[in-house]
């Protein structure tokens, strides 16, 4: 059930970046304003991860990977939109971007269970347990803190 919801919620987040209000050239628009650039090509990254990795998170299909595409998101999240709101999400906090990030990651350390394609194809313990440590929080991590060295270039405010 927390690979499925959490899985169903991160390709939502994607699927609205796509399709809801402002599209992929107003979530474009406002990854340039926080300093992701550029903004359109994030936007696409963004989207297209939250995507695939939740689809494939709540199929269970490649776990583990999926949970470090989740990290990697909400690393990037966390530091960008939410590291000056605290932490409850209510003041626009990285609450939710911690707590989903480390569902993803327990998913992949326990396993994505039996009710899952990586079972049916008897890939499951190839990636779970200490590997999906590894893959998940390790490689998300890494793909997270790539783009921000990366691609984060916030504005400084003008002197007066």
């Amino acid at each position: 059930m927390i690979r499925i919801a959490v899985g169903l919620t991160f390709a939502a987040h994607g699927f609205n970046k796509f399709f809801g209000g402002g599209r992929i050239p107003g979530t474009g628009r406002w990854f340039d304003s926080i300093g992701m650039r550029p903004g359109r090509m994030q936007a696409l990254l963004a989207a297209s991860t939250e995507v695939v990795a939740g689809l494939l998170l709540a199929a269970g299909l490649l776990t583990s990977f999926a949970a470090a595409g989740v990290v990697a998101v909400m690393l990037v999240a966390a530091c960008t939109v939410h590291r000056d709101g605290g932490f409850f999400v209510n003041g626009n906090g990285w609450e939710y971007n911690m707590i989903l990030a480390a569902m993803a990651v327990g998913v992949a350390i326990t396993g994505p269970g039996g009710l899952s394609v990586d079972h049916l194809l008897g890939s499951a313990p190839l990636f779970d347990s200490w590997w999906g440590l590894v893959i998940g929080l390790g490689g998300g991590l890494l793909a997270g803190i790539g783009l921000l060295l990366a691609f984060y270039r916030p504005t400084t405010p003008a002197l007066a």
